[in-house]
């Protein structure tokens, strides 16, 4: 398919770039999606929650009670989970969360992921561009010629650049990002996708 390529300052620069059908054009495997973006904010999670438990509570082992005669049910222990302060049962214990996922499942959901935000015209193709220093100004100045400086909205670059990404930095809902930082969560948790022209190949070669 045919997308046209404009320039930072959101004109057409009558040129056009062709996407793979294969990456950007397929029908969009939702179930792949879940999984991998569930991965994702699996892999997230830190997992040092810890609970203690009857065994490792600091307190006295004196049966606290005669075990007749008392009206109540039996205690043998103030760590007791029953009682206040005392043990947890079965409690959260420091583990990790990540599973795995085959690698052609995760190109599957990125390649549903780009063809999802194809068919929702929410991906544009935009030349290559950089500043000669880190500047807000001028940055958001790109953002306001794209349509999106009211948008959430990632860039992918082919490669780092550091001009650009610092000019960034402290945009709120903006992100600027390298093809090889892509996934499947972050390509879906924005609103518009600004591929520049040099990130298009190493996508296609990863995806197809």
């Amino acid at each position: 398919m045919e997308v046209k390529v404009l320039d930072k300052s959101g004109k057409d620069t009558g040129r056009k770039v062709n996407l793979s059908d294969s990456v950007f054009g397929i029908e969009p495997n939702n179930h792949a999606i879940y999984l991998d973006v569930k991965q994702y904010l699996a892999n997230q999670r830190q997992g040092t929650h810890k609970a203690k438990e009857r065994a490792e509570i600091a307190g006295s082992t004196r049966k606290i009670k005669k075990q007749k005669g008392t009206g109540t049910a039996r205690a043998g222990s103030v760590k007791s989970p029953v009682f206040k302060g005392g043990g947890r049962v079965f409690g959260p214990r420091p583990r990790s969360y990540s599973f795995k996922l085959n690698k052609s499942l995760k190109k599957l959901a990125r390649k549903s992921a780009f063809s999802q935000k194809m068919k929702e015209s929410n991906l544009i193709v935009v030349e290559d561009f950089n500043f000669d220093k880190p500047n807000t100004k001028e940055f958001v100045s790109v953002l306001k010629a794209l349509g999106l400086n009211d948008k959430k909205s990632m860039f992918v670059f082919g490669e780092s650049n550091k001009n650009v990404y610092l000019s960034s930095r402290n945009l709120t809902g903006v992100n600027a990002i390298t093809s090889t930082e892509l996934s499947t969560y972050e390509i879906l948790n924005t609103n518009s996708l600004v591929l520049l022209e040099s990130s298009l190949g190493s996508i296609e070669a990863n995806l197809s």
